[in-house]
């Protein structure tokens, strides 16, 4: 393949109504790939939506907040498990299409929360990677991924690959992506604001990829929205309402070309945006530089990484 078509949903999420929010991306996807999308991406959190408060709400942070407290309980009970049902028609629809789609959501592993970007592939199990740092406030709700999401969906074009956030400014998660050679990398952004889009560009010149930089659009009332989707209490409601602004993620979705030259560039509202990429410019690109190859000094620098998955807690019959 020479050509690869790719499409960013830049769309408003249902927040914590994850099972709405699966519908809503399963309607926007095959959108996409009736468009001719053949990859096609989702923002941060796009199933339950980024935790506004976090950030907006005055007081969110305070010990025992109530209404963080109800908040982080819809999270949990909405979050998607290992082997979600809800997830069949997202799967269904690459099993028929033989499309990719990286999208990200709250994942919950025993009791806690994970901020998680999945690629579902055609006949074969979404592959997960877990934010490894949730940044500043994220912390609040959020555990740390390990070692054993970091990876890259091997498809026939080449390899895929994600990285949500400010990951983007982790030097050796970096290192450690372009080592397994991606051809096309998904930033997972809340939204796609002017730092962000500099971390995006400079990833794909760094790793000579095709970069999809993905963002949200989210406003206060999309929050109200959610909330009375799954019957959400005064607590909730009331620290929503202390939130002072009313669009809140605004989208700047682009798609980057491993030189970083910007392909193709949303605006701030939803829309689906479309590009054809030229795959025979990621081995042209590699001419000047490759970080992981000619361009890297193995003799002086050297990364290990840790894949083992970290649970905690082992239980030994012996």
């Amino acid at each position: 393949m020479s050509t690869l078509q790719v499409a960013i949903c830049q769309a408003a999420p249902i927040p914590l109504a994850i099972g709405d929010g699966i519908d809503k991306a399963v309607r926007l996807a095959r959108e996409a790939v009736e468009g001719g999308a053949q990859v096609v991406a989702f923002g941060e959190t796009f199933l339950g939506g980024y935790p506004l408060w976090l950030d907006e709400a005055p007081g969110a942070a305070l010990w025992d907040h109530p209404g963080t407290r109800a908040l982080h309980a819809i999270l949990l009970e909405q979050a998607v498990i290992e082997g979600d049902e809800r997830f069949d028609p997202l799967q269904e629809l690459c099993d028929q299409t033989g499309a990719l789609v990286s999208i990200g959501t709250h994942e919950r592993i025993r009791r806690s929360l994970y901020n998680t970007q999945f690629v579902f592939r055609p006949n074969a199990q979404p592959l997960p990677h877990r934010k490894l740092v949730p940044t500043h406030g994220e912390r609040l709700i959020w555990m740390r991924g390990d070692g054993s999401t970091l990876n890259v969906h091997e498809a026939e074009w080449g390899n895929l690959g994600h990285l949500i956030c400010w990951e983007h400014w982790m030097p050796l998660a970096r290192a450690a992506m372009h080592n397994l050679g991606e051809a096309v990398h998904v930033c997972a952004w809340p939204t796609v604001r002017e730092q962000y889009a500099i971390a995006s560009r400079h990833y794909a010149m760094e790793g000579r990829c095709f970069v999809l930089a993905a963002g949200l659009v989210q406003a206060k009332e999309d929050l109200f929205d959610g909330l009375v989707r799954v019957g959400g209490n005064a607590e909730a409601k009331a620290l929503i309402e202390a939130i002072e602004s009313e669009q809140l993620n605004r989208g700047g979705s682009m798609i980057i070309a491993p030189d970083a030259r910007v392909v193709a560039q949303a605006g701030e509202g939803e829309e689906m945006l479309f590009a054809e990429l030229d795959l025979p410019e990621v081995d042209e690109g590699l001419a000047s530089l490759d970080t992981d190859g000619h361009y890297s000094r193995p003799d002086v620098f050297d990364l290990s990484v840790d894949v083992r998955p970290k649970d905690g807690v082992k239980w030994n019959a012996d």
